[in-house]
C-alpha cells in the first residue's frame, strides 16, 4: 500500500472517530439534559441528578421507561447496601437493648424494602411487552403499589429510632443511611409515575 493511500485511510480512521466520540458526547449532553428536566419534578432534585447521571449512556432522551428503570436500578442498589449495614450493625456489642430490636425491625423492614424493588424491576421490563393500555396499566399498578411500600419500609425503620432514649451514634447513622434510600425510592417512585401517566 502506498504511503499517501495508508495516510488517507488513517484519516479516514481518525476522522470517523472523532465523529463518533463527537456524537456519543452529544448523546450524553442531551441525555443529561433529559434527566435535569426531568428530576425537577422529584422531591429531591439535586439527588435526583447526581445519582441518574451515571446512566446518562443507558438513557435516550424523551425515554421515560428507561429513566424510571434507572431510577429503580439506584434505589434498589442503596436499599441492598443499607440493608448490609443495618444487619452489620446488628452485631455491635455496645448497643442497648432497645438499639437492638430497633435494627433487628429495620433489618426486616429493609429485606423486604429490596424484595418489592427487586420484584418493581422485573415487573417494570414488563410494560414495553405489554399488548394494551390494560395490561400496561396492570403491571404499572403492581409498581407503584411496591415502590411506595418499599418507601413506606425505608420510613418505617426510621420511625424505629423516635424518642430521646434511642438518641446517639446508631441511631445518626441509620438516619443518614435509610434517609439516603427513602429519599432515591421518592424519586423513583415520581419518575414512575411520571412514566405511568404518559402511556
Amino acid at each position: 500500500m502506498s504511503q499517501p493511500t495508508l495516510s488517507f485511510l488513517l484519516l479516514s480512521i481518525l476522522s470517523i472517530a472523532a465523529g463518533m466520540a463527537e456524537s456519543a458526547a452529544a448523546n450524553r449532553s442531551s441525555s443529561i439534559q433529559y434527566i435535569k428536566s426531568s428530576c425537577s419534578i422529584t422531591r429531591y432534585p439535586t439527588l435526583c441528578v447526581q445519582t441518574l447521571s451515571p446512566y446518562a449512556n443507558k438513557i435516550q432522551r424523551n425515554n421515560p421507561q428507561q429513566l424510571a428503570q434507572a431510577a429503580l436500578s439506584v434505589s434498589l442498589s442503596k436499599s441492598r447496601s443499607a440493608s448490609a449495614y443495618v444487619s452489620k450493625m446488628t452485631r455491635l456489642k455496645t448497643l442497648k437493648t432497645r438499639e437492638y430490636e430497633a435494627l433487628k425491625d429495620c433489618v426486616d423492614n429493609m429485606k423486604d424494602s429490596v424484595d418489592r424493588l427487586s420484584g418493581s424491576i422485573k415487573e417494570m421490563g414488563q410494560t414495553s411487552k405489554s399488548t394494551g393500555q390494560s395490561e400496561f396499566s396492570w403491571h404499572m399498578s403492581n409498581v407503584q403499589t411496591w415502590v411506595s411500600a418499599a418507601l413506606t419500609d425505608d420510613n418505617t425503620c426510621v420511625d424505629g429510632f423516635s424518642g430521646h432514649s434511642l438518641d446517639g451514634n446508631v441511631k445518626t447513622a441509620i438516619k443518614g443511611t435509610i434517609t439516603t434510600v427513602a429519599q432515591v425510592t421518592s424519586n423513583a417512585l415520581a419518575l414512575i409515575n411520571r412514566y405511568a401517566s404518559s402511556h
